[in-house]
C-alpha cells in the first residue's frame, strides 16, 4: 500500500527537531501526503526578504518539487482501473485491489487522495512475467531483438578480425525539436533553449552543425561533460516556439576483449579520474550497498570480474520500470536498490555506486539511443580498467537480454548480455559524460531535470519551463557508406 504517515509520527517527528527547519517538516509533511500544508509552509517561508540566494533557491525547488510530483502521479484508483481493463486480459475488480494491496504500483498518497504513477499499466508488464502472457495486442519485437544480437555479433567479430576495439563506424544526420505550447510564456519574453548535441569520445566524433531555427549563441567545448548549443528566440503571441537543430556525426561500435589478467587496480593520483571513485549526487556509500556488495565479491579483488558480478546480478535481479522524474527522488542508487527496479539511468547509478564502492572508477554516459524501432532517450555507464581506459558498460541492455528478449534462446541473451560488458553499438548519441553536470551557460532559473541532459532545458525571463509546458523529438537518419 502507500505509505501513510499517521498524525502521531508526524508530531513525533516534528518534536525531534524538524520544527527547526522548514525544509524538512514541509518534506515530512509531503511524504505524510499533505501537499496542500507542505506548500502553504514552503511559500510562507519564501516571503522572508533575509533569505540568502542559495537558501530561496532551495525552497523554491523543493516547492517545485511538489507540483512535480503531483505531475508524475496523476491517476486515481478509477482512472488506472478503467486503462488496465483494455490491456490486462480478463482482470477484475477483485484482482486488481489485490495487486494494490500486492504493492504492484507505485503511488503515494496526495492530499488525501491516492494517486498512482503515470506509466502503472507498461510498469506491471515490465515487472510481472505472469500478467505480461495476459497482454492485450503485446507489440511484437522479434525483429528488432534478433537485430540487436547480430548487430553486437558484427561488432565483436570485426573487433576480433581488426585487433582494435572501435569498428564499423555509422554516421548520422540527425534532426532535433523543441516546441514550447503557446501559452507556457508570456508574449514578448526572451525564450532560452539548450539542446544537447554530440560530444565528442573515442568512439564518437566528427561533430558538424547542419542548421539552427535560430542562431546558435554558443556551442560548448567537444569536452563539455555536458554538451549543448544554446539558442535564445522571443514568444509570439498565441504561437508554438519551436528550436530546431540538424547536424551530423559518426559513432563506431565498440566490442573490448577485457582480459582479467592484464587489469590493474586503479591506485588512484590522478585528477582526473579520482572523482570517479568518490561519493556524489546519487552515489551513496550506504550500508545497504556495502552488505550487497560484501555478498556479491566473496573475496573477489579482480576489478574487471568483481564489475562484471556487479553487472550479471543488476540483470539478473533488478527489473525495469518507467520511472518518475529524477528531480523527485533524493538519492536515485539507493531508490533503485530499494526498489529492486528502475529505469536506465536508475540501473546506471546502482552500477557505479557499487563499483565506486570498490575503488573501480565509474562515470554516467548519456544521450539518446537510435537504434531502429527502440529510439529512446538512454543513458549508461563507463567503467574504467587500466590499461583498457574507459569503458562502455550498459546495465540496461544486460537487463534487457536476460529478462525481456522473448524472442532469443537463452545463449543468445547471455551473448547479448555480455556484449554490453564491455561494448556498445553505434546507435547512441553520446551528449553527457558526468551526471549532476552544470549547463553553459548556466540556467538562472531551475532546472527541469538535475541529473541528465537529454530532453533539452527551456526557461523564459519569468522562470523555468517544465516538461509539461513543451515537446520534443529526434528524427535521424544513417548514411549510406561511401
Amino acid at each position: 500500500m502507500a505509505r501513510v504517515l499517521s498524525a502521531a509520527l508526524v508530531a513525533l517527528l516534528l518534536l525531534a527537531g524538524c520544527e527547526r527547519d522548514p525544509m524538512s517538516r514541509a518534506a515530512l509533511l509531503a511524504e505524510a501526503g499533505h501537499f496542500q500544508e507542505a506548500k502553504q509552509l514552503l511559500s510562507h517561508e519564501l516571503e522572508r526578504s533575509d533569505l540568502t540566494d542559495a537558501v530561496r533557491k532551495t525552497l523554491a525547488f523543493e516547492l517545485d518539487r511538489l507540483r512535480r510530483i503531483r505531475i508524475d502521479y496523476p491517476d486515481t484508483k478509477e482512472s488506472l482501473y478503467k486503462e488496465l481493463t483494455g490491456s490486462v486480459r480478463g482482470i477484475t475488480p477483485e484482482e486488481f485491489n489485490r495487486w494494490i494491496t500486492e504493492g504492484r504500483f507505485d503511488m503515494r498518497v496526495i492530499d488525501d487522495t491516492v494517486r498512482f504513477m503515470y506509466a502503472s499499466r507498461s510498469n506491471l508488464f515490465w515487472r510481472y512475467p505472469e500478467i505480461r502472457s495476459r497482454r492485450i495486442s503485446p507489440p511484437d519485437r522479434s525483429a528488432y531483438e534478433h537485430a540487436v544480437l547480430e548487430n553486437c555479433r558484427a561488432i565483436a567479430a570485426a573487433a576480433r578480425e581488426q585487433r582494435t576495439p572501435l569498428v564499423l563506424p555509422k554516421t548520422f544526420t540527425v534532426r532535433m525539436w523543441v516546441r514550447l505550447e503557446p501559452d507556457a510564456a508570456l508574449a514578448g519574453q526572451k525564450i532560452r533553449a539548450w539542446l544537447p548535441i554530440p560530444r565528442t569520445f573515442p568512439h564518437q566524433d566528427a561533430f558538424q552543425l547542419l542548421r539552427s531555427s535560430w542562431p546558435v549563441v554558443s556551442l560548448d567545448s567537444a569536452s563539455s561533460p555536458i554538451r549543448s548549443a544554446y539558442l535564445e528566440t522571443f514568444a509570439k503571441p498565441d504561437s508554438i516556439t519551436a528550436f530546431e537543430l540538424e547536424y551530423r556525426y559518426r559513432a563506431f561500435g565498440v566490442s573490448y576483449d577485457l582480459d582479467p589478467g592484464h587489469v590493474r587496480p586503479y591506485r588512484g593520483g590522478d585528477s582526473m579520474i579520482d572523482p570517479y571513485i568518490a561519493p556524489g549526487p546519487h552515489v551513496s556509500f550506504s550500508d545497504a550497498m556495502r552488505r550487497l556488495s560484501d555478498r556479491l565479491l566473496d573475496s573477489e579483488t579482480n576489478p574487471v570480474r568483481i564489475a562484471k558480478r556487479f553487472y550479471d546480478w543488476i540483470a539478473d535481479s533488478i527489473q525495469y520500470s518507467y520511472a518518475i522524474e529524477y528531480s523527485t527522488i533524493r538519492d536515485i542508487g539507493t531508490y533503485c536498490l530499494e526498489h529492486r527496479y528502475g529505469d536506465c539511468g536508475q540501473e546506471a547509478l546502482l552500477l557505479i555506486t557499487l563499483c565506486r564502492m570498490n575503488g573501480i572508477p565509474a562515470r554516467w554516459q548519456s544521450g539518446w539511443y537510435t537504434f531502429p524501432g527502440g529510439k529512446t532517450i538512454h543513458d549508461w555507464t563507463e567503467l574504467y580498467f587500466e590499461p583498457y581506459g574507459w569503458v562502455p558498460v550498459d546495465p540496461y541492455m544486460g537487463i534487457f537480454a536476460m529478462q525481456y528478449l522473448s524472442s532469443l534462446d537463452d545463449e543468445a541473451r547471455r551473448e547479448v548480455r555480455d556484449f554490453f560488458f564491455g561494448g556498445l553499438d553505434q546507435y547512441r548519441m553520446a551528449a553527457n559524460s558526468d551526471h549532476c553536470q552544470e549547463l553553459s551557460p548556466p540556467k538562472r532559473s531551475l532546472r527541469s531535470d538535475v541529473v541528465d541532459f537529454q530532453r533539452g532545458e527551456l526557461e523564459a525571463e519569468s522562470g523555468n519551463i517544465y516538461f509539461d509546458h513543451y515537446s520534443y523529438g529526434l528524427v535521424i537518419e544513417e548514411e549510406q557508406q561511401r
